[in-house]
Order: C-alpha cells, then sequence, then structure tokens
C-alpha cells in the first residue's frame, strides 16, 4: 500500500496484515496484524498523488477506498513516515494498538504522537504531541512505534475523565499487558497524568472481564456499596454453580453484566436460565443488568443493591455514580468536554 509524502522515498517497510474485527461496542478491541502478504506500504513523491489517494495533510496522502481497521492502520503508516526517529504513538492511540478495552471514541479522534524535545516541530491538526527531554519509550507492533502499555495509560490519565481511565487500567491488567506495580512506580513520579493515574489506581480491580463490568462495579463501588468482583459459588454440598460478575457484599445478591449475545443466542438464553434456576434454588438472586440500564437506569441497579442490605434508597445516593458517568465518554456530556479538549468536532456535529 503505497503512501505519498513531501519528504521524498523513504526506506521499504515490510508488509502487513490486517484484520477487520468488528468494533460496534465500548470495550472491543481491535485485532492486531501480523507480518504477512498487505501491500506495499512505502511512502512515495507527491506526484504519484491523484483522484486514488485520499490527502491526510499537506504531503502526506493514502490510497483512497480503505475502511475501518484497514484505514486505522494505513493512516498511522502514513504519519509514521514523516516522523522524527524518537517518536512512539500514544495515549488512546497505542491502547487501541494493545488491544485494550475502549470507551467510544469520537469519529474524529486525533492520533497521539509522543516524541523527543529536540525534535522538529511539524503542527498537523490530526496529531496531538507531547514532547519530553527524553526520547519516549517505544516498542513495534507492525513497523509502527507505541509507547509501551504503562506509557500509554499514563497519556491517557492526562486526557480522559475518572471512569474512562479506569476501564483502560482495568483492562490493562486483566489481559496482562502490563503489571500494577508498574503502574505504581509511573504514578509516584510528577510527571503530567500522574495524579490522575494515582486517583485510578484506587478504583480498578483486574478481574473485570469487560468494559461493562467495570461500569457496574463502579456504578456499586462509587455509591458506597462493597461488591466482590468474579465470585465462584458453591451449594450447600460444595457442588460448583457458576462465577458470578459481582457479589453484593454481606448478601447473596448478584449483580451481573448481560451483554447482547445472552439475549441473541437463544443457546447461550437457555443456558442462562438453568444457570438463574441453580443459582435460586441454592438461595442467590440474581440480577442481569443491560449496556442501556447501566447508562440510563443506575437508581434502579442501586435500589437493588441497597435492598439486598435492607438500606433504603434517595435521590441523592445515585449521584456520585452519576457524576462520574457524566464525565466519561460514555456519555455525550463527556464526550463533549474530550472534544473541546482534543479541538475535535464532536459527532453528529
Amino acid at each position: 500500500m503505497p503512501v505519498s509524502t513531501i519528504d521524498g522515498p523513504q526506506p521499504e517497510r515490510k508488509p502487513l496484515v490486517l484484520h477487520r474485527p468488528a468494533r460496534s461496542q465500548p470495550g472491543a478491541s481491535v485485532r492486531l496484524a501480523s507480518i504477512g502478504n498487505m501491500p506495499d506500504v512505502t511512502p512515495s513523491p507527491t506526484r504519484r498523488r491523484g483522484t486514488r489517494w485520499t490527502s491526510l495533510g499537506y504531503g502526506v496522502a493514502i490510497p483512497s477506498g480503505l475502511d475501518g481497521d484497514d484505514l486505522w492502520w494505513a493512516e498511522l503508516a502514513a504519519w509514521s513516515a514523516i516522523q522524527p526517529a524518537s517518536y512512539a504513538f500514544t495515549g488512546l492511540t497505542a491502547a487501541r494498538a494493545h488491544e485494550l478495552w475502549l470507551p467510544p471514541l469520537p469519529i474524529h479522534l486525533p492520533h497521539f504522537v509522543a516524541m523527543q524535545e529536540s525534535s522538529a516541530r511539524r503542527r498537523r491538526p490530526a496529531l496531538r504531541v507531547t514532547r519530553a527531554r527524553q526520547a519516549p519509550a517505544k516498542v513495534t507492533i507492525n513497523g509502527i512505534a507505541f509507547s509501551p502499555v504503562p506509557e500509554a495509560l499514563l497519556a491517557c490519565a492526562r486526557d480522559l475523565s475518572l471512569l474512562d481511565l479506569v476501564v483502560l487500567i482495568d483492562s490493562a491488567l486483566h489481559l496482562e499487558k502490563c503489571s500494577l506495580e508498574e503502574l505504581q512506580t509511573l504514578a509516584r513520579t510528577s510527571r503530567p497524568g500522574s495524579r490522575s493515574l494515582r486517583e485510578g489506581l484506587r478504583w480498578v480491580d483486574g478481574r473485570a472481564e469487560s468494559a461493562w463490568e467495570t461500569l457496574l462495579r463502579l456504578l456499586h463501588t462509587s455509591c458506597g456499596i462493597a461488591v466482590t468482583p468474579q465470585v465462584d459459588l458453591h451449594d450447600a454440598d460444595g457442588r460448583f454453580l457458576g462465577r458470578a460478575d459481582l457479589l453484593v457484599d454481606g448478601s447473596f445478591t448478584l449483580q451481573e453484566y448481560d451483554g447482547a449475545h445472552h439475549f441473541r443466542d437463544r443457546g447461550q438464553y437457555s443456558r442462562d436460565r438453568r444457570r438463574d434456576s441453580r443459582l435460586g434454588t441454592s438461595g442467590y438472586v440474581r440480577h442481569g443488568w443491560s449496556a442501556h440500564e447501566l447508562l440510563h437506569d443506575g437508581w434502579l441497579i442501586l435500589k437493588e443493591a441497597r435492598s439486598a442490605l435492607g438500606q433504603p434508597i434517595g435521590v441523592q445516593d445515585i449521584r456520585p455514580w452519576f457524576d462520574l458517568l457524566n464525565r466519561s465518554l460514555f456519555t455525550p456530556s463527556g464526550t463533549a468536554l474530550a472534544c473541546a479538549r482534543w479541538q475535535i468536532t464532536p459527532d453528529g456535529q
């Protein structure tokens, strides 16, 4: 896949193979490509630009007709061709490349780049560049330089709300992309983002198995309800009944996230009902919640948890959760705040 650039011919890149996983919901991740048979992505002179090319910015273009992950990787390959040697894609760009769970992202999200302070300065609307005295640490994926996961999360901490950041950290810990100790070491520094990272680490739990499970846990803990994630359940005779997303501490109430496949897959639906029957026989009460309910009916979720503990609920009890949620990329208000910070146009405007 040739790329046009004003900087003239560059050293030949290895070909890539790109896969196209669906990314239709928050928490979806990108399946990384491997070295293989993708068309060449070597930069070429600007004279090759024409109707078959799409411009990314002055002097940089990619072939037209790409979409999805092919388009995303082609853009990164094109931009990396004109970056200084010290560059590394970081922040949400690196988080996507490392296959972390992602909050809903704006369509016009820029690419985030870290580089050494002494590097040449080129202003590009499609890039958000941060500079430091030392060259950034980097790992190579598909021939493109990215920040390691801990550094990428530190960069995300500068830009994201607490809820979005905890989703990313939970993902990194659950997928074993980095260790808690590595993140704690960065959080103890005085670097930009370290304070937000310290705050985020107070809320993380690597036992969550999806972004939505993280949201469900934070709904409870932000409102003062203690829960235990991923609890193995047994009956009175010690027989294994299953594993629950969340157990409300001090009760037999289970709070779980039910993804779309729990409703669309008839076999999964039947298995869920049989499991519910076994749990009910052993005294457990299970509540399954959808993504829509997490975002719009949090009061009902909290009501069931407090009822299990014999606690009344008032309108103000849910406010800490809504305060977290409304600053995040999971809501239009939080997305608007992030778009203003990144100086991009919100989707639909």
